[in-house]
């Protein structure tokens, strides 16, 4: 452990959540002077994945929505709990979700739609013996014993077909070729949704998008102490000496910054937390009359930067295991900006769901397996009255929709919206709606990588073995029993790397295990006998 004094510096690699967490911990857990952190970045603006930006004109634009969790997400809870809201400097984040969310509670009240344009029943899952058989093996398998198999490898075909899969893969994002162990991670992880999973009455959400809601207060509490951003900076590399038996420390970043290369020397009381690779890594969005870039060759420096540190120690993690297959991993949303209220009022009249209840829709039977979200309004802090906006996503990219003679991937906004309306049954109304409706894809290469089948070396520990004064951050760690594709996992993944480097003497709050209370494994029980 390097000791702290009072002019330790700590640089955190990355802008995400992961390292926006970090700085709040080091700063109100560990005693370190905001003006001491400094965050490099490369894009120019901080948030990772949790993002939301545009304007009504050229539209609206959040790529995903993270699923926020209230038995589970105690890190995060943590975190907000400290951090002031934009508008009222005496209401926490935190209060403001859970206020929100009581106010405006989750219901899915079409949860699977088929192809008949007709509302299922969700609360049957569908699950026969065999199935529910399975499910218990790789549930008692341990890990080491799963290995690198994929979900694929534990299921029939009939498991595939149930309602409750195409839920489940739809709100986690899971394909039937991703890793089981991170599947068993989930099941256990969130056992206690089996229950409200058909109506998402579990789900916790923000205000606004996450990074209005999220991440702007985050920046502004940071920013009031003095901790700097600077943003336009690649960091290609890191400096390390001694070993894992003696002590590992950093001691220089190499960066680029306009086109100009640079080194952070760190010395000896000073602390450097790297995030490693990016679920959103090469994003490329597209337009109403354009279909996004299908981005393969790592222009994004976090993936490139984990290669350069895994070639220094074997247990710095493979970073080729969760980068090197984009059309594995590859994942697409899109994001409806719309000038009339009209296909706002069409679905809340098809699906039954009240205003601002948020209820994610799926078409079961859609050739791009897509789904739609419908949040409160409005969903972005420069979304004027009279703008609607909604965001939804396809699983299958690489084959021709139902309505339109073209891919996922290959399709347009306008296009995209014309198979949505088209699985909705709203033809009658498609020129109004295509009249009035912007539409921006976004294509993600990486978006589910975290998910790639994978043994336990394949990640690296947030604080690998003789770490002196460096931690390793975000989805790509191994923090054993707990979920990648999570704010969870960012945000823990951050209290460890801090608390164990600094030696904070505040316990972490644990891990969530839904089985363990007895009534939740009883309701969860009824409810996958059922």
């Amino acid at each position: 452990m390097t000791t702290k004094t009072s002019d330790t510096r700590a640089c955190l690699v990355g802008g995400g959540i992961a390292s926006l967490a970090a700085a709040v911990f080091l700063i109100r857990d560990a005693g370190l002077r905001g003006e001491n952190i400094r965050v490099l970045e490369e894009l120019p603006v901080v948030g990772g994945a949790l993002d939301g930006t545009g304007d009504p004109g050229r539209g609206f634009v959040a790529r995903g929505g993270r699923m926020l969790e209230e038995e589970a997400y105690v890190c995060l809870w943590d975190l907000l709990e400290t951090i002031p809201t934009l508008t009222d400097p005496d209401k926490s984040v935190k209060d403001e979700v859970w206020e929100f969310s009581s106010k405006w509670p989750s219901r899915s009240g079409a949860r699977l739609i088929d192809r008949d344009h007709k509302i299922l029943d969700a609360a049957e899952l569908g699950l026969n013996l065999r199935d529910k058989a399975e499910v218990v093996r790789l549930l008692a398998l341990p890990e080491r014993v799963i290995g690198a198999r994929r979900i694929d490898e534990f299921f029939s075909d009939h498991f595939f077909a149930t309602n409750f899969w195409t839920m489940w893969r739809t709100t986690f994002a899971f394909q039937n070729w991703h890793s089981a162990i991170e599947l068993k991670r989930y099941m256990l992880r969130f056992a206690q949704e089996l229950p409200r999973i058909h109506t998402l009455a579990g789900v916790r959400r923000t205000r606004l998008n996450q990074y209005d809601s999220i991440v702007r207060p985050i920046q502004q509490w940071l920013a009031e102490r003095g901790v700097v951003t600077e943003h336009g900076t690649t960091v290609t590399d890191a400096e390390f000496t001694g070993d894992a038996v003696s002590g590992r420390r950093i001691t220089a970043l190499r960066f680029v910054r306009d086109g100009r290369p640079g080194t952070y020397e760190l010395g000896e009381h000073d602390y450097a937390f790297l995030t490693l690779g990016s679920m959103t890594a090469d994003a490329a969005f597209g337009a109403d009359d354009r279909a996004p870039e299908l981005i393969r060759d790592k222009r994004d420096g976090a993936f490139r930067l984990w290669e350069a540190i895994a070639r220094k120690a074997p247990d710095f993690g493979r970073p080729n295991t969760f980068c090197g297959n984009v059309d594995a991993n590859k994942w697409e949303s899109f994001t409806l900006t719309m000038r009339s209220p009209l296909l706002i009022h069409r679905i809340q009249d098809f699906s039954g769901n009240a205003p601002g209840t948020g209820g994610l829709m799926t078409f079961k039977d859609s050739a791009w397996l897509m789904s739609l979200v419908v949040p409160h309004q409005p969903y972005f802090a420069a979304q004027p009255e009279g703008t609607y906006t909604a965001w939804g996503y396809g699983l299958f990219l690489d084959d021709k929709g139902d309505y339109v003679d073209k891919t996922m991937s290959e399709a347009t906004g306008q296009e995209i919206l014309t198979e949505l309306v088209h699985q909705l049954g709203f033809e009658d109304a498609l020129g109004e709606i295509r009249a009035t409706t912007t539409v921006v894809p976004a294509m993600m290469p990486h978006i589910t990588s975290q998910f790639a089948p994978r043994r336990v070396e394949d990640r690296p520990l947030v604080v690998p073995r003789g770490a002196r004064n460096f931690a390793f951050l975000g989805q790509y760690t191994e923090i054993p029993e707990d979920v990648v594709f999570t704010v969870e996992y960012s945000v823990r993944g951050a209290m460890h790397g801090v608390y164990g480097l600094l030696g904070v003497d505040r316990p972490i709050p644990g891990i969530y295990h839904a089985l363990s209370d007895p009534q939740v494994a009883l309701s969860t029980l009824k409810a996958a006998l059922a």
